[in-house]
């Protein structure tokens, strides 16, 4: 059916009824926009906005703030963690003096002091050596004290184990604060989708947000699990070994700090470059998703058209972009860490030939330097992954900023407070009046303007007119899909913005042309109409609208499964699902969308009567095309460019001669043709 304006989605086939459904429906997109032209469309999604990564940056670790109680015990175990793996090389430093010292001690002659040999080396002229030795700690004629290293390797052992376990144990809560942070935003997005207007869902393509709630948010987990372990663990070492550093040596503790500079300047350099194209990877991360499951989901469309080499080369081109920014932005970003090996291994040669003269010096001794070889591995490497974390880090709030995009994107308006459903009289009658109403899509082009009518209790109204003439744009201003521009509608005497939307909705059923279904049984695709029914209710149901005679002719009846898109059943059979879950709802308005148009005729005949019993006591809005549908319509409305220039039944319609006679005669009209 070629439908007005607007055709609903994400209430397609469903009573209205229900808290927590998200109102979606397809307006209008201007030319070349995002999403036009079905599976063959071009991709012109407008081009992403610059990357403000301070901002969001800011916002993210501000998501955090619920768990800050947790962050400061994340804190307090990172410090003790650190604390006692910095001190560890400098116990193996005693444990290398003890070894050291035990072997130069048994090689020295016995009976003498450590003293007396010093000063009979200076008298012998080797001040090189007495200078070494008077650094050491010495027992000439004796050996390695081994009770003394025993305790000095079991203390580092104590540390190191205590230490991993401060680690993982900080790791473990970690892991919890940023679940639960993730949980959270996931929970933000779902109750921000449901409060979004409909104009949004037009805007972009359902890959594209699909992308960004699930893509984009695990890409958020993956960021700031990993990067504010690392950022919390390597400042903490960078601190405790340059502390430990100082320490032992002020010479080579300045050597070691060279590296800072380097590596901000390098980072900083490299990770501008990197940032745009982690923007850009996103970006079209989330194009190529929108693409694919356009794709796919009209392919059968894209078979029949024989368009499988154009989609086919359009997958590829967005593939390859995607691929060039990956691998652009992972290839610059990952210049970072091998910058830091080779700035980390030049301190280490310095470190290494500085320290050994101060060990030839009696400046120092062996196990301190190895101590300080050590340290200095401890401080470049948590330096090395501060850089490489900005790869990380640059994706995650590249992701960041499109889910805070989604959450910041502006919502429909809010309900009255206290608002509720209740005619004067507190009867549920369903008398719809659209008094002066006006409305338009975009303000240089009206759509709808001056229009009232009436719809009294038990009436059936069919509107007919040509394409875009208004049909479908009518019902959606019924259910506040849209907020009117002017004028206003009333339901039962009251105004419906003055209800909330749950209320209003809960009252209305709606039947679409375009059929949905979810993933599960046909009795629960039923009952979603009304989740409270009885199974005996749900089966009434389908009797009533002819779905138990194929139901019955299924394995497994009621009990059988249908997939998200419903292909395991007819387009009919699915249409004739749909008219049931209304049927189930019961509501006091029902608005069908050309909802036979999918069945056989002798299935029509047989809906038609159901129809004629679910329309009973309750206002009915049928919007046909095929005429022959609403012959017995109470009143028909016939729209044109957004107007009723007609209104009456089929029969004084056809009478007048006027629009609607016109479009009687051409769908009934045997055409001629010369042969």
């Amino acid at each position: 059916m070629s439908q007005g304006p607007t055709s609903a989605r994400g209430t397609k086939g469903a009573s209205a009824s229900g808290p927590g459904q998200a109102d979606v429906v397809r307006i209008p997109r201007p030319a070349g926009g995002p999403g036009r032209g079905g599976p063959f469309a071009g991709m012109n999604v407008p081009a992403e906005k610059a990357m403000n990564f301070a901002g969001s940056a800011k916002r993210l670790l501000g998501t955090l703030r619920p768990e800050r109680l947790w962050l400061v015990l994340v804190l307090a175990m990172a410090v003790a963690g650190v604390v006692l793996q910095v001190i560890g090389p400098r116990l193996l430093g005693e444990g290398t003096n003890l070894i050291f010292s035990g072997v130069v001690s048994k090689q020295l002659p016995p009976g003498m002091t450590q003293a007396q040999l010093i000063a009979a080396l200076r008298a012998a002229g080797d001040n090189q050596k007495a200078d070494m030795l008077s650094a050491m700690t010495l027992t000439p004629g004796a050996g390695i004290d081994f009770g003394a290293l025993a305790n000095v390797l079991t203390w580092a052992l104590v540390l190191y184990v205590l230490g991993s376990a401060f680690m993982w144990g900080q790791a473990y809560v970690l892991n919890g604060v940023v679940q639960r942070t993730v949980f959270g935003l996931r929970e933000q997005i779902e109750a921000k989708i449901n409060r979004l207007p409909l104009r949004y869902f037009d805007s972009i393509q359902r890959g594209e947000l699909l992308s960004r709630v699930t893509n984009d948010v695990d890409n958020i987990s993956q960021s700031l699990q990993q990067s504010i372990s690392q950022a919390v663990t390597s400042v903490l070492t960078v601190l405790g070994v340059l502390v430990m550093m100082f320490i032992l040596s002020p010479t080579l503790a300045l050597i070691a700090l060279v590296t800072i500079p380097l590596t901000l300047g390098i980072t900083a350099l490299i990770a501008k470059r990197s940032q745009k194209l982690f923007v850009q990877q996103w970006k079209n991360t989330g194009e190529l998703n929108g693409q694919i499951e356009e794709t796919y989901t009209g392919h059968a469309l894209v078979k029949v058209f024989g368009r499988q080499r154009e989609v086919g080369e359009r997958f590829r081109q967005k593939n390859a972009e995607l691929y060039e920014a990956s691998f652009g932005a992972q290839f610059i970003s990952g210049l970072i860490m091998p910058a830091m090996t080779f700035i980390g291994n030049l301190v280490y040669v310095g470190i290494a030939v500085v320290g050994g003269l101060q060990v030839a010096s009696g400046a120092m001794q062996l196990g301190d330097v190895q101590a300080f070889i050590q340290y200095s591995r401890q401080f470049t490497q948590p330096l090395a992954q501060l850089g490489s974390m900005a790869n990380l880090l640059q994706s995650g709030v590249a992701s960041a900023e499109r889910v805070f995009e989604l959450l910041d994107t502006e919502e429909q308006s809010a309900d009255p407070v206290g608002a509720a459903l209740q005619s004067p009289d507190g009867a549920a009658r369903g008398r719809l009046v659209f008094e002066d109403v006006s409305f338009s899509y975009s303000p240089d082009k009206p759509l709808i303007h001056g229009l009232s009518l009436v719809a009294e209790p038990g009436q059936t109204v069919a509107i007919v007119g040509p394409t875009g003439a208004g049909k479908t744009t009518l019902v959606n201003l019924m259910m506040r899909f849209y907020e009117l521009d002017g004028g206003r509608i009333t339901l039962d005497g009251v105004d419906i913005t003055t209800m909330s939307r749950h209320d209003l909705r809960s009252r209305m059923g709606m039947v679409l042309q375009d059929t949905w279904l979810f993933g599960g049984t046909i009795r629960d695709n039923i009952a979603y109409g009304r989740p409270a029914a009885s199974s005996s209710e749900v089966l009434e149901a389908a009797r009533a609208t002819y779905v138990d005679r194929f139901v019955r002719s299924l394995p497994e009846g009621y009990d059988t499964v249908l997939d998200d898109e419903g292909s395991n059943v007819s387009a009919g059979e699915k249409q004739l699902l749909t008219i049931a879950r209304a049927f189930l709802a019961s509501p006091s308005v029902l608005i069908l969308d050309e909802a036979t148009s999918s069945v056989d005729t002798r299935t029509e005949v047989l809906v038609q009567k159901a129809m004629s019993a679910l329309r009973s006591d309750r206002t009915s809005f049928v919007i046909a095309h095929r005429l022959s549908t609403i012959r017995d319509a109470d009143l028909i409305l016939v729209m044109e460019a957004g107007q009723i220039v007609e209104q009456g039944t089929h029969a004084s319609l056809l009478a007048a001669g006027g629009a609607y006679a016109r479009l009687y005669e051409a769908q009934f009209a045997a055409p001629v043709a010369e042969v």
